[in-house]
């Protein structure tokens, strides 16, 4: 991700050697190190190299570095002007110069030492590294891109951020400007879209492609927020010739999160005075290429049905085992996120005027599900999600969490889908839909087709007719959720809480037919449960290992 030719330092503190893997070490040969490959438990280490890039003459001027490390910290890195100097232990001084007819590809590092640990308890000696690097004019580093907005933007960007890999590339950078197809009869062609961003540049970066990349997008509608004063979000916003905003935090850990998602939103309906609704995003998300078209093809149903809170992008229950149909749309109580529609009465009336304050150490999105101020609407939310949760680290995320509940999310990657009963997902054209599915659907029963858990339990669709079946389990009231929680840790699904139900029903496919699990007797579709089927409980079985349990580690989980 470093661009060709520059200098590179490395050094350890404390102890590096647990997280050097085989991949990470191969990478430190081939950018000449002759020592990593050895290192052991608390050993110390610098290294000095250039990456292979442009050509240094002999004539070059010199820069002396020095790194000066031991086991608890990096006591110094500079680059000083003059003469180099004596040192102590395990110092090493080093000068090479390119050779002057071809491009510098150095198979050795310029200056490296290793100081080996004694014993399992102590640290290596400390290590002083110097070395003189050769250097290029700066005329002869630059890359000849076109005198264009485009790559002066580049040029900007580049002077000055590293680690984006071709973005920086004197030969085929990448792209930064996209030309996407027009999105026919675009109904959100209008609508602001909102990313929240903290200080995740990488993620950004990898978000704002995604976004710019999809057929529809309209650049001069996209805001990206920034929590905090931090540079390299901001210059990842400019880079792509987007609108760039940096919030001063307010409150700490989840309430800051809440106030930068008040202060960004606020923002947005006050940017866009006469936008009515706004998409809202965040930067460890990609989108897919069907994003524009999936709202605008359900945008009028937040307009036209009260009973409505939002239109998500996030299927909570849609894995690459559990779901299959990118047409199908469903009705859930609870209130997704992750790439969402909402509209601006919702929030200038009834959001912004309750929005928790500093104080309050609340989830934002939680707070959005509280019975209170959810009011019993719903979301609208596709089979296969719109949107890919990407991010490995964040304040509630970590890579475990990640492998555990996102890696194996379900993702459209069709550039365009014609969404199937849209005008149904209203409040009583999904009622009489429901009531269908699970009246000609066909039941299953746990007494005598065994543990649902079981593989199989549900039967695959026929080449001639998919099926839709039904299972019963036992629910007693609205936070009843045991039977459901026991099914989705063995089906390896979102079983932290009970989310993704309608009026007790969760709908997903199994072993690629559809299937409808109903809770009884608290869902009103319970009296389409036959007299002779019994209801799945938890008595029934042993308790299964939720994802967390099972670490993380080959389950078919987001």
């Amino acid at each position: 991700m470093l661009v060709l030719g520059r200098i590179i330092v490395f050094a350890l503190k404390d102890e590096g050697s647990y997280n050097l893997r085989g991949g990470v070490r191969t990478a430190l040969a081939q950018l000449g190190s002759t020592k990593s490959r050895d290192l052991s438990w608390r050993d110390m280490w610098a290294c000095v190299t250039i990456k292979p890039g442009p050509r240094v003459e002999p004539s070059s001027p010199q820069v002396e570095i020095i790194a000066d490390i031991s086991h608890n910290e990096v006591l110094n890195i500079h680059y000083p002007v003059g003469g180099l100097h004596e040192t102590g232990q395990n110092t090493v001084r080093s000068k090479k110069k390119a050779n002057k007819s071809s491009p510098r590809r150095p198979t050795l590092a310029i200056a490296e030492e290793l100081s080996r640990s004694p014993d399992f308890n102590s640290w290596g000696k400390p290590v002083v590294l110097r070395a003189e690097v050769p250097l290029v004019a700066a005329h002869e580093s630059e890359c000849a891109w076109p005198d264009t907005d485009e790559h002066r933007r580049r040029r900007d960007f580049c002077g000055h951020i590293e680690g984006y890999g071709s973005v920086c590339a004197c030969d085929e950078p990448a792209p930064l400007a996209f030309s996407t197809e027009q999105l026919l009869n675009n109904r959100v062609h209008d609508v602001p879209v909102t990313i929240i961003a903290s200080n995740r540049p990488h993620y950004l970066y990898r978000c704002l492609r995604s976004l710019l990349g999809a057929p529809g997008v309209n650049p001069s509608l996209v805001t990206v927020f920034i929590d905090g004063y931090y540079e390299e979000p901001l210059a990842v916003t400019r880079l792509f010739g987007l609108r760039g905003i940096q919030h001063t935090p307010l409150g700490v850990r989840n309430a800051r999160i809440s106030q930068h998602y008040k202060a960004s939103l606020t923002a947005t309906f006050n940017i866009f005075p006469s936008a009515r609704h706004a998409i809202i995003l965040e930067e460890d998300l990609d989108v897919s290429p069907d994003f524009f078209s999936y709202f605008s093809q359900t945008l009028f149903l937040l307009d036209e049905d009260p009973t409505l809170y939002c239109i998500s992008a996030w299927n909570d229950q849609g894995y690459e085992h559990t779901s299959g149909d990118p047409a199908l749309l469903y009705r859930v109580d609870t209130m997704p996120g992750l790439g969402w529609l909402l509209s601006r009465d919702l929030y200038k009336h009834e959001l912004e005027p309750v929005w928790p304050t500093p104080e309050k150490m609340w989830d934002w999105d939680m707070w959005m599900r509280l019975p209170d101020i959810r009011k019993s609407r719903e979301c609208i939310v596709p089979d296969v999600s719109r949107t890919y949760h990407f991010g490995s680290s964040g304040l509630n995320m970590n890579s475990f969490f990640q492998d555990a509940y996102f890696k194996k999310h379900a993702f459209s990657t069709a550039r365009y889908v014609e969404l199937r009963d849209v005008t149904k997902m209203k409040a009583a054209d999904y009622e009489e839909l429901m009531q269908d599915l699970i009246r000609q659907g066909t039941t299953l029963d746990p007494s005598r087709g065994g543990d649902p858990c079981r593989e199989g339990f549900v039967p695959p669709p026929s080449a001639l007719d998919t099926t839709t079946y039904v299972l019963y389990i036992t629910m007693a009231s609205q936070q009843d959720f045991a039977a459901w929680l026991h099914l989705a840790k063995c089906w390896h699904i979102w079983d932290l809480d009970g989310r993704g139900s309608h009026k007790g029903a969760w709908r997903l496919h199994m072993n690629g037919s559809p299937l409808v699990v109903v809770g009884t007797p608290h869902s009103p579709y319970s009296t389409f449960q036959p007299k002779d089927v019994a209801s799945f409980n938890t008595t029934q079985v042993s308790k299964p290992a939720s994802n967390l349990e099972l670490g993380g580690n080959d389950v078919q989980t987001r």
